[in-house]
């Protein structure tokens, strides 16, 4: 569970940076700090309005960003539908393929779903737990960030007005140096990183040619493959979508195989949010 219980909120959206007090030596070096972190949290805001490639995201992040949240790892999720895909992308100096934490991120499909149910469940406040003792189970994506020494997730995002969750921002930090004033930190930088890394998104669609990838991932799936991909999309197992078009649960495996390999994916939930995105599905 969250280090924090569910009723006490690790930071409060409304709590201010500490003002800066008149006074003897202690309140001045006091002042002098506050101030420096005023001054970088601007530098930050207006440095993420020049983020337009995922290599702006990257330098940002992992350069001006660190002086107010130091971490090893951000693993950035749009969260896509309902019920929720998601799309991950990872950024680090420590390791040499961040994209490789993304790629573990997705794969062990409990984890997403488990940061976002913990976001919700603290009412949209962050979420800051040690690894072994927080809402995700120990598997491949925690013995990758644990192999950094990052032990302590801080984890916040944004949500629309229907209190759906958009995106997910999850800093892998090492122990003992995320608290209160970072969380807070992590609330007033989420828009400017929501905005910067969708920013980045649409970048890479439009250079990639977005509506030439749907037309080609639409023109390879068959229409039984589309079939398939809208009843996984609704929650649907095997069993339940071969009763649903009265095919065995084999067969019904055997097209999700060939939709995994033509989506160039690995597994059902990426295959989802890559749909979404190419707008094969239309929910």
């Amino acid at each position: 569970m969250p280090l924090t219980s569910a009723d006490t909120p690790i930071a409060v959206a409304s709590q201010p940076l500490p003002l800066p007090q008149d006074g003897g030596n202690g309140d001045a070096r006091s002042a002098a700090t506050d101030f420096l972190q005023i001054e970088s949290i601007v530098l930050n805001l207006d440095a993420s309005l020049r983020v337009h490639a995922r290599a702006h995201f990257f330098s940002w992040t992992q350069g001006l960003l660190q002086s107010l949240i130091r971490h090893e790892l951000l693993i950035c999720t749009l969260c896509l539908g309902k019920p929720p895909a998601f799309r991950a992308d990872g950024f680090s100096m420590t390791t040499p393929d961040p994209a490789m934490f993304s790629d573990v991120f997705l794969r062990d499909s409990a984890v997403a779903p488990a940061l976002l149910k913990a976001w919700e469940e603290r009412r949209y406040q962050p979420v800051v737990f040690e690894t072994g003792n927080g809402p995700i189970p120990n598997g491949a994506f925690t013995r990758e960030i644990e192999r950094l020494g990052a032990t302590q997730l801080l984890v916040h995002g944004l949500h629309d007005a229907d209190g759906r969750a958009v995106s997910l921002f999850t800093f892998a930090c090492r122990p003992g140096s995320v608290g209160t004033r970072q969380a807070y930190l992590a609330q007033l930088l989420a828009p400017s990183l929501h905005a910067a890394w969708v920013r980045t998104q649409m970048q890479r669609r439009a250079e990639s040619g977005g509506s030439g990838d749907r037309a080609v991932s639409q023109s390879v799936l068959t229409v039984r493959e589309q079939d398939i991909l809208k009843w996984i999309y609704l929650g649907k197992s095997n069993f339940e979508i071969g009763a649903i078009l009265k095919i065995s649960p084999l067969t019904v495996k055997n097209h999700v195989q060939k939709i995994l390999r033509k989506l160039n994916v690995v597994n059902r939930t990426q295959a989802i949010g890559k749909s979404l995105e190419l707008r094969i599905l239309n929910p």
